[in-house]
């Protein structure tokens, strides 16, 4: 369990990490408000995970008791749009295309700060995707659905620490500066994780129809 842990934690770090709807969610609002306020989208982010988490661990384990051999298809799926991902974001990092990010042109008070960073996580398509392949592959793991919702407040942290630590760049003079500098790196390091996690999604859905 502890392995399949790791290497989950090590995909979602990097999808948490690159550029995304959460991560201008973020940015946005303390490039204008502060840090104060981006934490607080932070916040909501991290609790739109846990929400992720249960709904993917139950809702996948139901369908896998109704339609066992569904695992296999949703390896296969899953795993290309994982592939499909890391080459779009090493495409990005070669082309050297971060993304501009500029500061939110609206005052939010705490709650709609939270509720701004909640509703961007549930209705973001790259993190329905991303839940769900992290469920597919605990369970082809032969992980019980307690054991893959465990692994939702893990996942929730690693995303307030790193875009808490977003939250706190994008809050300071050097935030631009800084995020251009290291936005590259960031892309190759998703685009090599998931690369990782999507191919042995696959292969081991491939393995299974032989």
């Amino acid at each position: 369990m502890l392995d399949a842990y790791l290497l989950t934690l090590l995909g979602v770090m990097a999808a948490q990490a690159s550029p995304g709807p959460n991560l201008v969610a973020v940015a946005s609002v303390s490039l204008a408000q502060g840090r104060r306020a981006g934490l607080f989208v932070v916040g909501g982010i991290a609790s739109g995970m846990l929400v992720w988490s249960l709904a993917t661990a139950y809702g996948l384990a139901t369908v896998l008791e109704l339609f066992p051999y569904s695992l296999t298809a949703m390896r296969i799926i899953g795993g290309s749009y994982l592939l499909w991902l890391a080459i779009k974001g090493l495409n990005g990092a070669i082309r050297n295309r971060p993304g501009t990010i500029r500061a939110a042109n609206v005052s939010l008070s705490d709650r709609q700060a939270w509720l701004r960073g909640f509703m961007v996580l549930l209705t973001n398509p790259k993190a329905v995707m991303m839940w769900a392949a992290v469920a597919t592959f605990l369970f082809g793991a032969g992980l019980e659905p307690v054991e893959v919702l465990a692994f939702g407040p893990l996942g929730s942290l690693s995303g307030f620490l790193i875009y808490g630590g977003y939250a706190v760049l994008f809050s300071t003079g050097l935030a631009s500066r800084t995020y251009q500098r290291f936005a590259r790196g960031i892309e190759l390091l998703f685009s090599a994780s998931f690369g990782a996690l999507g191919g042995k999604l696959v292969y081991d859905g491939l393995k299974e129809l032989k």
